[in-house]
């Protein structure tokens, strides 16, 4: 028999330890506010904080995409 473990694969930390730090920057070719985040190389949690920096890039590109083309990771339609 195996052990059948479940449990949620979402946020592991919900509290950050401070190593990924946000910025709100003037883009001036666009004209607006961009949000640049920045990762510490020497920290202890590095894959955490990529982990984190990719799902919030991720999540930004999905609503950009579903703004586009009204529904989430999917090309529209040749017509």
């Amino acid at each position: 028999m195996t052990k059948v473990v479940v449990r949620k694969f979402g946020r592991l930390n919900t509290g950050q330890s401070g190593t990924v730090t946000q910025k709100r920057v003037w883009d001036a070719g666009s004209g607006q506010f961009t949000t640049v985040r920045t990762i510490d190389a020497q920290s202890k949690t590095l894959s955490e904080d990529l982990n984190y920096v990719f799902s919030k890039n991720v999540a930004k590109a999905r609503r950009e995409n579903k703004a586009v083309a009204g529904v989430l990771d999917r090309a529209p339609t040749k017509p």
